[in-house]
């Protein structure tokens, strides 16, 4: 059983997929900053695109994203979009390789397979690809055969597909209806395709959800055969998300019950063969994801935890961001403004943020407490953090051993809250940021 300790647990906290995070960034950094960052890439890197589209809006989503439903506008962003891939691609280092690139949005299949087809040729184009894995993110809904056909031409084999849910109550209590044969045709035209790691992301603390609805999903899940499973917490915002006002509030399970959720999810996927992946993710033990976690190289950054080890990832498309070692640059977020800075050739980046020695040092620490449980403190770091660590340390949640810090295997739900002890940004400001669990 993991403890349980509401106290530690009250307080919101970033899910850290950056250091600093995303509220960190500022108009201080933009456009310059980010062309001196692409040209001083001169190693293996990562690319993200993203479609900020979807066919159809759910309630409980946190994503940059629109209908689909106006086909000039669609077709206007994917055309500065292209010219986003030419000119980012002619800045990138002599030395630079591009190894993966992941599709997310928004729903990249909002948009035609053959428009696809086309991103897929600028990027072949104006990136210096070097056999690059291919992933994407794709809403089961709207998968058809013809996508199905694509992804296999182009060589994709790894996808996640949003299902979050089978229970049809609980879907049309978050707006996404999508019943259990959808999501075995896409499962089905997926695996035909050639997709050889295929996640579904689930959700826990559904508005009216129980754990026997729970304990449905994830059986489908497993029954299934899904290869990775993002388990996440439902986090209800809707004072930064309006869409969230159409979700019944009241009807949210209380913390107590999220914290049984979070705990009877982990057990069951551990017992079903699958991996622990941080705090939130699980694997198959064959899976690339598992392997790395097997040997300690287990990843975070904008997508999640992953076993991608470039330390540059460049993102593509309006609010994509962008990872350098000195340096986080976000896009410009309003498809509009992004088009116009396109149009005259500009880089579109508009916030961001530096990272000193100090930012990537707290980084590293925070990083490798959310993705291996334990971290090596300078002794200047266990000094500061001292104090805060004590009432963790007292109820036997973490230890410390030299200048080791340790998260107790069954303290995984107080993982963020630990890491947050060493971000200084945090320690007056956390009201923003979704639930610890």
């Amino acid at each position: 059983m993991w403890p349980y300790h509401p106290d530690l647990l009250a307080t919101p906290v970033p899910r850290y997929t950056s250091f600093p995070t995303a509220a960190e960034f500022s108009p201080a950094v933009g456009p310059v900053e980010a062309d001196a960052a692409l040209r001083g890439v001169e190693s293996d890197l990562s690319l993200y695109v993203h479609i900020p589209f979807c066919q159809q809006i759910c309630w409980y989503c946190g994503c940059n994203t629109g209908a689909a439903n106006k086909q000039q506008r669609l077709h206007s962003y994917l055309d500065a979009l292209h010219r986003e891939i030419a000119i980012t691609g002619a800045r990138l280092g002599g030395g630079a390789r591009v190894r993966r690139i992941a599709f997310g949005g928004g729903s990249p299949n909002a948009i035609a397979p053959t428009d696809f087809v086309r991103l897929v040729d600028a990027l072949t184009l104006h990136m210096p690809l070097e056999e690059p894995v291919w992933s994407i993110e794709l809403d089961p809904r709207t998968l058809t055969r013809e996508w199905g056909q694509v992804l296999g031409w182009i060589g994709v084999s790894h996808a996640s597909m949003g299902v979050q849910t089978f229970d049809p109550a609980l879907q049309a209590a978050i707006g996404r209806i999508q019943p259990d044969q959808e999501i075995v045709q896409a499962t089905e035209c997926l695996r035909e395709a050639g997709i050889s790691s295929l996640n579904y992301d689930l959700m826990y603390g559904l508005p009216g959800q129980t754990l026997d609805q729970l304990e449905a999903a994830l059986a489908r899940t497993i029954e299934l055969g899904a290869d990775r499973i993002a388990l996440f917490g439902y986090a209800h915002v809707p004072h930064m998300l309006p869409r969230q006002r159409r979700i019944d509030a009241s009807a949210l399970p209380g913390q107590d019950a999220r914290f049984a959720m979070a705990e009877y999810g982990y057990r069951r996927l551990v017992e079903a063969g699958y991996v622990p992946i941080g705090f939130d993710h699980f694997a198959l033990p064959g899976d690339p994801m598992a392997i790395a976690a097997s040997q300690g190289r287990v990843r975070r950054n904008f997508q999640g935890f992953t076993d991608d080890q470039a330390e540059t990832l460049v993102g593509l498309g309006a609010s994509a961001i962008s990872c350098f070692a000195n340096l986080l640059v976000q896009n410009e977020k309003n498809a509009g403004r992004y088009r116009m800075l396109l149009s005259q050739d500009l880089l579109p980046a508009a916030l961001g943020v530096t990272r000193d020695r100090e930012d990537r040092r707290r980084g590293a620490v925070i990083e490798a407490l959310l993705c291996r449980g334990e971290a090596e403190l300078e002794p200047a770091l266990r000094a500061e953090a001292g104090g805060r660590l004590g009432v963790f340390i007292e109820r036997g949640l973490a230890r410390i051993e030299g200048n080791r810090l340790t998260i107790a295997p069954e303290a995984l739900p107080y993982a963020r809250t630990i890491a947050a002890l060493f971000d200084p940004y945090r320690q007056d400001s956390l009201r923003r940021f979704s639930s610890a669990v």
